[in-house]
């Protein structure tokens, strides 16, 4: 717990809440008689909390955009694929979490559902112990710093929508996207696409969805032709 707690930047006094944050409901399961508590409660707090620090560093940084653009922002800062990430590259978190045994022969070390739920409830339970200012103090340095702000703008780009913008400047053009693999287990799958224009490759990409690899191969389509 002491090094976890060099991560976050936070020494709690209240040790049980990081505990709690980090116990998955499939091992409060597995010790039903030591009546131990589940993440989920804090998990729904963390999504709070982390919407209003979010929505307020937004409001702040960005006066003149409407609350449409505000609102699509704050959803790509706090999708699941974000928290995930600041789960495996921030914190390091799977390395903490308590899990049933047979959601750890499944993998759920790696799952990223299970990782971005814990990465909020371990604000939710910075915010219990510490207040509002420590949890903003964690959610802008692992979240909200500049370059990763960059990353999620990125991120947040309809690319196949500007590729079909890109293309339809000339007629008669089709664009068709395809799936041409997938591997890696079922909690970690990665799939691989291709878009084709007017029957011939022109990009590839990879994403955790199929629609993340449209969008990847979209991305890298572009960049080939706007060069």
């Amino acid at each position: 717990m002491q090094e976890l707690e060099k991560k976050l930047g936070y020494t709690f006094k209240n040790p049980a809440l990081l505990s709690e944050a980090l116990s998955h409901s499939s091992y409060a399961n597995e010790h039903r008689s030591a009546r131990l508590s589940s993440n989920e409660r804090l998990e729904f707090l963390g999504d709070s909390v982390l919407g209003f620090v979010t929505a307020e560093f937004l409001f702040a940084t960005h006066p003149n955009l409407p609350e449409g653009d505000l609102t699509r922002i704050r959803a790509a800062l706090v999708c699941e694929q974000s928290l995930y990430e600041v789960a495996t590259s921030q914190l390091d978190l799977g390395r903490y979490l308590k899990l049933g045994r047979g959601e750890e022969a499944g993998g759920g070390r790696q799952r990223i559902s299970i990782l971005a739920d814990a990465t909020e409830a371990v604000f939710a339970a910075v915010y219990l112990d510490g207040g509002i200012q420590a949890a903003s103090r964690l959610i802008h340095r692992v979240l909200l710093d500049a370059v990763k702000q960059e990353a999620v703008e990125e991120r947040r780009r309809d690319f196949k929508t500007a590729l079909q913008e890109l293309v339809q400047r000339q007629a008669d053009q089709v664009l068709t996207y395809r799936m041409v693999g997938e591997h890696g287990p079922d909690h970690a799958k990665v799939f691989t696409a291709e878009v084709l224009l007017n029957g011939e490759s022109i990009g590839s990409g990879s994403g955790h969805s199929k629609k993340e690899a449209e969008q990847s191969a979209a991305r890298s389509a572009l960049q080939k032709l706007e060069k």
